[in-house]
């Protein structure tokens, strides 16, 4: 299995920005499929957003569409999620997921490894 590492998540006021990242370790990042999900206090764990291996396929949760954007550097083994436009309803942990097979993107149970999380926090 990789393992994975979130960082920069932080507070940030309503309709600013964050870049998050995923640092991947161990096993054949260039191979495998990334998301992120996030869990918002008293919620369930719900998709953000993911790519494939080849970065030529990316997939949006409704809820971060036109206002996120997934991308990854296999060479520096780091997925990125650019989150803009926030609002106080983003905030949440956010967790980076990677699984070996090109099945349903936002099915957290496809996962197989995943970070311990980073806070987001956006105050209205």
């Amino acid at each position: 299995q990789v393992q994975l590492v979130e960082s920069g998540g932080g507070l940030v006021q309503a309709g600013g920005s964050l870049r998050l990242s995923c640092a991947a370790s161990g096993g054949i990042f260039r191979l495998l499929h990334m998301g992120w999900f996030r869990q918002a206090p008293g919620k369930e764990r719900e998709f953000v957003a993911a790519i494939n291996w080849s970065s030529d396929r990316t997939y949006y949760s409704d809820s971060v569409k036109g206002r996120s954007t997934i991308s990854r550097d296999n060479g520096k083994r780091t997925t990125y999620l650019q989150m803009n436009s926030l609002k106080p309803e983003d905030t949440a942990v956010y967790y980076c997921a990677a699984k070996p097979g090109d099945t349903s993107a936002s099915s957290y149970s496809n996962y197989d490894s995943w970070g311990k999380g980073t806070l987001v926090t956006v105050s209205s």
